[in-house]
């Protein structure tokens, strides 16, 4: 696991080309450990996961040593990335350049946006090994496409090219493999550079938050209130209306911790 800083945004790459990025539990520590260090930054204001090499994660380690798939403890989880990535407050993008297998597309699906490969091969073949999906993909995908997409991929365990992700509304976009990192930044950045960090921060958490319709009018109400008491309120208009770069002053960390007085947590 690699990170580095290009300006406002943090780009953590999967660094393991020699197995094509395979997931490990060392794999899940370190990006745990990672994204609540971009969440804690008020420096960071997107992040961006990637993989190393011609593939993003070809899934779980199957050597034998790795024992993937064996019987655990009661403190086993099947969503071993703690914090995931709907949990830190920045939008988190994964540049998905090349293949990504079981939970190498799970723990992409629990990020805000995708940009894929064309040609990579995408898939969560665990009914194929004996398990079933993780990185909470059944809740995930049911809720970015819908019942039948996610009932086609979770329980045929088939694989489909990156091109069709994006016709399935899975990933944001497909792009030419070179291209893909180059334009998950470019848009990082211009998020980074736009758009309010506080903003972003309480709109992430009301989109992941599972509520209904009328919580969700809650939700809404309380970040309005939250946002409409700091100046940033005058300043997005005003930088707008004198086509500049706004300067945000509200920080992440300024938040209060329990604005949205929530009962549950997402997914």
């Amino acid at each position: 696991m690699r990170t580095e800083l290009d300006g406002p945004v943090a780009v953590l790459t999967l660094d393991g080309p020699e197995k094509l990025n395979a997931f490990s539990a060392r794999t899940a520590s370190a990006l745990g450990a990672a994204y609540a260090a971009c969440d804690a930054d008020d420096r960071i204001r997107a992040v961006v996961l990637t993989g190393e090499g011609r593939a993003f994660c070809a899934g779980a380690d199957m050597s034998p040593a790795a024992d993937a798939f064996a019987a655990r403890d009661r403190e086993f989880s099947a969503s071993p990335v703690d914090p995931p990535a709907w949990r830190v407050r920045k939008p988190v993008l994964a540049a998905v350049n090349g293949h990504a297998i079981g939970i190498g597309l799970t723990i992409a699906l629990q990020c805000d946006l995708r940009l894929v490969a064309e040609d990579a091969k995408l898939a969560i073949p665990q009914v194929r090994r004996g398990m079933v999906g993780d990185a909470q993909s059944h809740h995930t995908l049911r809720q970015l496409v819908g019942m039948a997409t996610a009932a086609d991929l979770l329980l045929t365990g088939r694989t489909i090219t990156g091109a069709e992700a994006a016709r399935r509304g899975i990933a944001t976009e497909a792009l030419p493999a070179a291209e893909v990192l180059a334009a998950t930044l470019a848009l990082a950045h211009e998020v980074a550079e736009q758009a309010s960090p506080a903003a972003l921060a309480l709109s992430k958490q009301i989109l992941w938050s599972g509520a209904d319709l009328e919580h969700t009018e809650q939700l809404e109400t309380r970040a309005h209130h939250v946002l409409m008491a700091h100046p940033d309120a005058q300043e997005g208009p005003r930088a707008w209306h004198e086509r500049r770069v706004p300067l945000w002053t509200l920080r992440v960390s300024d938040l209060p911790e329990r604005w949205d007085a929530g009962d549950g947590d997402a997914p």
